[in-house]
């Protein structure tokens, strides 16, 4: 088994479930700039492979930490010594979402499957007013989907006063971990049929 490198403590920082992302920018952007490879084009052919090594894996602790749901995966896994399990059945509280998003999501197939057949003008200038209402609806549920990202980071706010005080709910912060894992998925499925229908 290979051993997952800390980014928590690459960044100086005590393994939690919630970080300032301000803070966490502030911090990346300081160590970036003295580990640049840029920084090394006089340098050694070795010298420059590791300050291009590091910086990868400073990019790559920066891109997990800033994403809630890649730190939570990550506190996990450091906590645990292996990955959180895959859910792959319905979340509690989150069937009724999960339909109305399946749902859009085929309605919006079957309409981007109709406009890529369309070939006369007059045809395609009818779809526009469609492709917009479509794009609307898509926006309205980016911004339900949105609001419960908001949410599940206010709860790792309070989970994180908690865990300061040295309780460690991997349990509850796991259920965090899949619902974000779901949030994040239906973002992109829609996110996807959103640009499509710009195109």
């Amino acid at each position: 088994m290979s051993v997952v490198p800390d980014h928590f403590a690459l960044f100086d920082e005590p393994r939690r479930p919630w970080l300032d992302a301000e803070v966490l920018k502030t911090k990346f952007l300081t160590l970036s700039s003295t580990t640049h490879p840029d920084r090394f084009h006089n340098a050694s052919d070795t010298e420059k492979q590791a300050a291009n090594t590091r910086f990868q894996s400073l990019n790559a602790a920066y891109n997990c930490l800033r994403e809630p749901k890649e730190r939570l995966q990550h506190l996990l896994t450091l906590e645990r010594g292996a990955k959180p399990a895959e859910v792959h059945a319905i979340l509690p509280g989150t069937a009724d979402l999960f339909l109305e998003i399946g749902q859009l999501c085929r309605s919006v197939d079957t309409f981007l499957a109709e406009k890529d057949r369309a070939s006369s003008s007059l045809l395609k200038a009818q779809l526009f007013q469609q492709a917009a209402d479509w794009s609307d609806r898509i926006a309205a549920l980016q911004k339900k989907i949105g609001g419960q990202r908001e949410e599940a980071d206010v709860t790792l706010r309070a989970m994180d006063a908690e865990w300061q005080t040295g309780a460690r709910p991997l349990d509850r912060l796991e259920q965090i971990f899949h619902r974000l894992s779901y949030l994040t998925r239906w973002q992109q499925q829609l996110q996807e049929r959103f640009v499509r229908l710009a195109l």
